[in-house]
This record gives C-alpha cells, sequence and structure tokens, in this order.
C-alpha cells in the first residue's frame, strides 16, 4: 500500500505505523460504501476548509 499526506502542498513524512492507520482507515471507509468495487486501483482523497 502506498500512502502519500500533503498539507498545503507540503509532503508530510510517515512513518510506517502511521502510514497503516491513516491508509487502513481511508480503505476501510471507502470500500464500505455502496458501489465501489472490490478491485479498485487508486483512492484520493483532498480535504479543504
Amino acid at each position: 500500500m502506498g500512502i502519500r499526506l500533503l498539507v498545503n502542498g507540503e509532503e508530510i513524512e510517515l512513518n510506517e505505523f502511521a502510514a497503516k492507520i491513516l491508509g487502513g482507515t481511508i480503505i476501510g471507509a471507502v470500500t464500505s460504501l455502496r458501489g465501489i468495487k472490490k478491485d479498485w486501483k487508486e483512492i484520493e482523497v483532498k480535504v479543504t476548509k
């Protein structure tokens, strides 16, 4: 699993534990949604405030 975190365009380095937690949370939430196929290739999330 590859995961990148960018805040205001700056990449934030994630250790293995943080990457697994963040990636697993996003994958779990998205794949539980109706209509998401099990053979997905990429998930992209953008959050703004």
